[in-house]
């Protein structure tokens, strides 16, 4: 890690100007909170990232025409349990009404407040508990941690755990926050993923640099996780910088100023990415693949993603067991042009380190150490192509009976 960025305790309330809160309004799940606001005391810009399934869910849609309209955001309005997905005119109506509930308690524009849904595709929201939910929100409104992590679990739904992580730097003498929360476990694979993400900043920053520092940076982290394959309806990261730090503008691209920022934005993302992957549906372990010596970053990329996607890989590394075969066989079949008889494999975890093939072949190496080495709860296959210098990592998990069961009655 960057030895200028300082990890802190807390998520999207560490940034100056941030407040969150979360209640529970009855919308699918019960005796837990499942709605989560999130409030800025000043306007912020906003970059958003989002799904690349031709579906997308009206909060989708929503958010897309608030982020390019430019327009100034100042709320996040989240609901769990319903994706608010394939529900026509009258879901794009219910993202209309919750922003205006927000906008008419919190006193701030209408096109300034964003909305995102996670659950069940296909439903209709309650729009009365959310109108609800909102107005009980807005006087529970903190900046401590607990409302933030309190936020975090809110829109959780298979989820195991709350994912939150934040960090500062300094700017030439000003402390700049960078504070995030995500929620997934299933119906997770690059392409924007498969998950909601939200960044919070107190940093002044353009908008069109803010967007740029989240797209640029999507491809290497939220991208690169996979659970299962499936792409969402309803993947989305919204980033949004108040300015309240009062650093100097960020506004040029090749500026010190701006490669700080990226890298603080770039660790925050990563670390939730790697918290999506861990808790991946019925997971028991995080799945880390590293490409090294690529000639290219696209085929590192290609090749670390197949082998993290491999269902006969994941199950492999369920059962503990160094199926190396499987992992050089989802290399092959990736698509990435390579020499089978160069590769060396290694598996790595607290537990040690072991090269498992070299040149393609088996070292001869110990099952009992390698069974050792994959019981961890984050293992890592570095395999070496010997092309070049470039390099990629893709996150993933086992594959567990526990996510056939998960998946069997999610409805229900």
């Amino acid at each position: 890690m960057n030895e200028k960025i300082k990890v802190i305790e807390g998520g999207v309330t560490a940034a100056k100007g941030f407040m969150a809160a979360s209640t529970a309004a009855g919308i699918k799940y019960k005796n837990r909170q499942d709605m989560a606001m999130i409030y800025s005391k000043e306007p912020c810009k906003s970059a958003g990232t989002f799904t690349t399934n031709l579906v997308k869910a009206a909060p989708v849609k929503w958010d897309k025409n608030q982020v390019t309209s430019g327009a100034d955001a100042q709320a996040v309005i989240i609901n769990a349990g319903i994706a608010n997905a394939c529900t026509g005119e009258e879901g794009m109506g219910y993202c209309a009404q919750t922003a205006k509930a927000a906008a008419e308690t919190l006193g701030v524009a209408e096109d300034g407040v964003l909305v995102a849904s996670t659950g069940v595709i296909g439903m209709q929201l309650p729009i009365d508990k959310i109108a609800a939910g909102v107005k009980a929100m807005v006087p529970l409104l903190g900046d401590s941690l607990e409302k933030g992590t309190e936020a975090s679990k809110a829109i959780m739904t298979t989820d195991t755990k709350n994912k939150q992580v934040a960090v500062q730097i300094d700017m030439n003498g000003t402390t700049v926050t960078i504070g995030g929360m995500c929620k997934g476990s299933g119906m997770i694979h690059p392409n924007m993923c498969t998950m909601l993400g939200f960044i919070t900043t107190d940093a002044a920053i353009t908008k069109e640099l803010l967007q740029k520092a989240l797209s640029d940076d999507i491809k290497d982290t939220f991208n690169m996780i996979s659970v299962d394959g499936d792409t969402s309806t309803n993947d989305t990261v919204l980033l949004l910088a108040n300015g309240m730090a009062e650093n100097p503008v960020i506004d040029e691209e090749n500026s010190p100023e701006y490669a700080e920022f990226k890298k603080a934005l770039n660790y925050v993302n990563t670390e939730l990415s790697k918290k999506i992957a861990g808790d991946g549906e019925g997971a028991t372990c995080l799945f880390e693949v590293k490409v090294v010596g690529a000639e290219s970053k696209e085929q590192a990329v290609t090749l670390s993603k197949s082998v993290v996607m491999s269902t006969l890989t994941k199950a492999a590394i369920y059962g503990h067991d160094a199926n190396w075969g499987r992992i050089l066989c989802a290399m092959g079949y990736s698509g990435a042009q390579f020499d089978p008889e160069k590769v060396d494999l290694y598996f790595e975890s607290k537990a040690g380190k072991l090269k498992i093939i070299e040149n393609g072949v088996s070292t001869g190496y110990s099952e009992e150490v390698a069974t050792k080495i994959l019981s961890e709860d984050h293992v890592t296959a570095i395999a070496d192509v010997k092309m070049g210098d470039c390099t990629a990592t893709a996150w993933g998990c086992d594959l567990t009976h526990e996510y056939v069961n998960i998946n069997a009655d999610y409805r229900s």
